[in-house]
């Protein structure tokens, strides 16, 4: 999937002695900009990296873009961050998941089935 958007993309990475978290952003036309990977070192998780780097995000393109968005599994976990980091649920793309890989995709024991996207005004 990665190989879909990463040349299209601007990557960020989150140093704080060393590499704590990352993300790729894409331009998806019509001032939407999304948020297409974001990943924290496992060892960080939960230490507000994650946040900063959205909080960063959010600030370097206020004004280019008029929404950031972001679409994930149907996890409580992860969606429930994007809730705290200040998304809200938007739409839902039905067997997401199923349908653009050839394996079962699970986060938190939980087969991710459709992809849920949420979106937050900058």
């Amino acid at each position: 999937m990665i190989d879909r958007y990463i040349d299209r993309g601007w990557m960020y990475v989150l140093e704080d002695n060393g590499v704590k978290s990352e993300c790729v952003v894409t331009d998806e036309g019509d001032g939407i900009l999304e948020i297409k990977n974001i990943a924290t070192e496992p060892v960080f998780q939960g230490q507000g990296y994650g946040e900063r780097l959205i909080a960063f995000i959010a600030k370097t393109y206020r004004g280019r873009f008029s929404i950031l968005q972001v679409g994930t599994g149907d996890c409580p976990a992860s969606l429930s961050f994007y809730e705290k980091c200040g998304f809200s649920r938007s739409h839902r793309i039905k067997n997401f998941f199923t349908d653009h890989y050839d394996h079962p995709i699970f986060e938190e024991d939980i087969q991710l089935v459709d992809m849920i996207y949420l979106r937050r005004k900058l």
